[in-house]
């Protein structure tokens, strides 16, 4: 039963990354609402009495002080979301921090992997979450890239170690 959540705890995080990747990339050409919030490394401000539809972060932080109508989706980003705010779709944190402070409200579902949920007593989730927290899963999904940069990081290594000889110091020896 651990495997299939976990299978598709990770299926829904692909696939929201995947769909906020590819409205990152349509951002510019065609906007699905006057209220779209897209951004790449940079932090996202939602200010008091303003709202959002949709929003969109890779490496940047987002802070809600306002309410979000539609889903909310970060990569490697922070999300603070005020107290009495709301965010009425879903909400998918890939590799970062959630904090949801008082009688703050996620109308939809909530998938987190690999971060952390800070979540007040009075916070409310109205429907479902899979909460995989810890940077123990972030290496469990970055394990097959990191496997061929070590493979590669070890040729170059040696292969350089075998071609540069180090100098030969007086009264010393060469290596």
């Amino acid at each position: 039963m651990k495997k299939c959540v976990l299978l598709a705890a990770l299926l829904v995080c692909l696939l929201g990354f995947a769909t906020g990747v590819s409205f990152a990339e349509s951002a510019n050409i065609v906007s699905h609402g006057s209220h779209d919030h897209v951004s790449f490394g940079s932090t996202i401000d939602i200010n008091e009495g303003d709202s959002a539809s949709d929003v969109v972060c890779a490496f940047c932080s987002v802070r809600i002080h306002g309410n979000v109508s539609g889903s909310m989706v970060a990569f490697f980003s922070n999300v603070s979301v005020d107290s009495g705010k709301t965010i009425n779709g879903d909400t998918v944190v890939f590799g970062g921090k959630l904090a949801l402070a008082d009688q703050s409200h996620i109308d939809g579902q909530l998938v987190l992997f690999g971060g952390e949920l800070q979540q007040a007593p009075t916070a409310e989730i109205s429907g479902d979450r899979v909460v995989m927290e810890g940077p123990g899963w972030l290496l469990f999904v970055l394990l097959p890239f990191l496997i061929p940069i070590g493979i590669v990081w070890l040729i170059i290594y040696l292969i350089r170690r075998n071609r540069y000889q180090f100098p030969a110091y007086p009264g010393g020896r060469r290596f």
